[in-house]
């Protein structure tokens, strides 16, 4: 599943940079078409986005998009937008794989308990080994160590309530990396685009708005991208978080009350 979704994201990567590339094709178009028309007829229109203002156009959201991504620096902008890529594909598989995790625990202890009436241990342990989820693979545990005695079943359950839980957090950390790294990015642009500003006074001799405005752009946008980035995938972050935690408690619940099916099965057979 994880091959799956990295697959997944690599495609999107190359897929991004094949509109990247096309979006600054179709920028460079209207852009030589503008200068033309303003050595014909002396317009003051500078760029597309002031011709769409003066038409009563709007510029569509993904053109915005790409225009901004320009703009902001391919280099640092792609960093950004990968981190999104890797850290929504990650949150993906972790919530399908908690989606699947969940298990009608009610239904499950009733057929084991059932299982433990009509066949014994053996039959328990077949219903918990057709049955997915944690909680399943927990029971079924405990039945391996049934003929053990009460308290081994307990602490194996509890051992391996552990196991279940690393396996519910596995790749958090790496999520947790990417909303760290996104905004890390967007300032380090900000501090290179400083310094490209202050390049560029330096260079001109004095500071005028259209000397510092290129710097300052690139500052702001890689920002808002690392900042956007890390807001999204913070959301996906807390709620598989939350996920986790009505899986514990629903394993926790099932477990004492197993512990008390096992209990009350191991008296009826002295």
């Amino acid at each position: 599943m994880k091959k799956f979704f990295m697959f997944l994201a690599v495609a999107g990567v190359m897929a991004f940079s094949a509109n990247i590339a096309s979006a600054q094709d179709e920028a460079a178009a209207p852009e030589a078409a503008t200068e033309q028309v303003a050595e014909e007829a002396a317009a003051p229109i500078n760029d597309a986005a002031a011709l769409l203002n003066g038409s009563g156009e709007e510029v569509p959201l993904h053109q915005a998009l790409k225009t901004k991504f320009i703009e902001g620096g391919p280099g640092f902008m792609s960093l950004v937008i990968l981190c999104l890529i890797l850290g929504l594909a990650l949150a993906i598989e972790r919530i399908l794989y908690l989606a699947f995790s969940k298990t009608n625990t009610t239904k499950l202890l009733e057929n084991v308990e059932q299982a433990l009436e009509e066949g014994g241990i053996e039959k328990a342990k077949e219903v918990c080994r057709n049955t997915r989820g944690p909680v399943a693979s927990i029971f079924y545990q405990g039945l391996l160590r049934a003929d053990q005695g009460v308290d081994v079943v307990e602490k194996t359950i509890v051992s391996y309530g552990s196991v279940q839980m690393s396996l519910m957090e596995n790749g958090l950390s790496w999520i947790s990396l990417f909303i760290a790294i996104a905004p890390s990015l967007g300032f380090l642009g900000t501090v290179i685009g400083m310094i490209q500003a202050f390049d560029a006074i330096q260079a001109a001799g004095d500071i005028s708005p259209n000397v510092v405005a290129g710097g300052m752009k690139v500052a702001l946008i890689t920002t808002v991208g690392g900042l956007i980035v890390a807001m999204i995938l913070q959301v996906f972050y807390n709620y598989i978080l939350a996920k986790i935690d009505s899986l514990t408690i629903d394993m926790e619940d099932s477990s004492i009350r197993f512990v008390d099916t096992l209990t009350k099965y191991s008296e009826k057979q002295k």
